[in-house]
């Protein structure tokens, strides 16, 4: 079994996520009381979160580096970063390790296609929906991205910020993005992808006929296919 490298704590709610899919879906593939090894280099958000605020995104990229070179040098042999918005500096970390890391775009990408999707509605912080560091990994791949405009993108983005990364779930906000995403369908959204870890504590496959894509949940899945390879 290969080790795997979690860059975490962006926010600590959905890499509590990473950790448990990732150890289950190990358990499910080999059995008994098999589980992952796995290193976490938990980051502390609020600093990471300020240097956003603060467009200082090579700072930011400076401590995630940091982060990767210590996994690597713990021993782990690929590396996850467990957010979505934090893949704007990964050019910046891969420069750093010798060691891969899975781009959380990708597993995603591959479930579209596998489905035959055309277009999807892109659902994530302000820096992922708006920014091309995410979207820009679709380019080639056949598949249009829709984001929400104007108001729909701003509630979108305080909710992950506001609500979610502190662990706070309201109903208000899920009957709020549940009206965003069926406005997207009716423009020709074919499914949703989820591009906030956080998202996936809030939206659940129920609640839409569309269907959904979960990047942690896709990102988790991949890594523990990979360790065991």
């Amino acid at each position: 079994m290969r080790k795997i490298g979690l860059i975490g704590g962006m926010s600590w709610e959905s890499t509590a996520e990473y950790y448990r899919i990732i150890n289950e879906q190990v358990r499910e593939i080999l059995g008994e009381l098999h589980s992952a090894e796995i290193i976490l280099y938990s980051m502390d958000f609020y600093a990471i979160e300020k240097l956003q605020q603060e467009n200082r995104w090579y700072e930011a990229g400076v401590l995630l580096a940091d982060a990767a070179v210590k996994l690597e040098q713990a021993g782990a042999e690929f590396i996850l970063i467990c957010t979505n918005t934090m893949h704007k500096v990964i050019h910046q970390v891969e420069e750093m390790i010798k060691i891969p890391i899975i781009h959380i775009a990708e597993p995603t990408i591959r479930a579209i296609q596998e489905r035959g999707l055309g277009q999807i509605l892109l659902l994530g912080t302000r820096y992922t929906m708006v920014e091309d560091f995410y979207k820009g990994r679709y380019a080639g791949s056949g598949i249009g991205v829709q984001i929400p405009v104007d108001a729909g993108l701003e509630i979108v983005n305080r909710i992950i910020f506001e609500e979610l990364c502190l662990g706070i779930i309201r109903e208000e906000s899920r009957t709020a993005v549940l009206a965003i995403i069926e406005k997207a369908s009716i423009e020709g959204a074919q499914g949703i992808v989820l591009g906030c870890t956080e998202l996936e504590l809030l939206i659940r496959e129920s609640d839409v006929a569309l269907p959904i894509f979960k990047t942690a949940e896709l990102h988790a899945k991949y890594a523990a296919k990979e360790a065991l390879r």
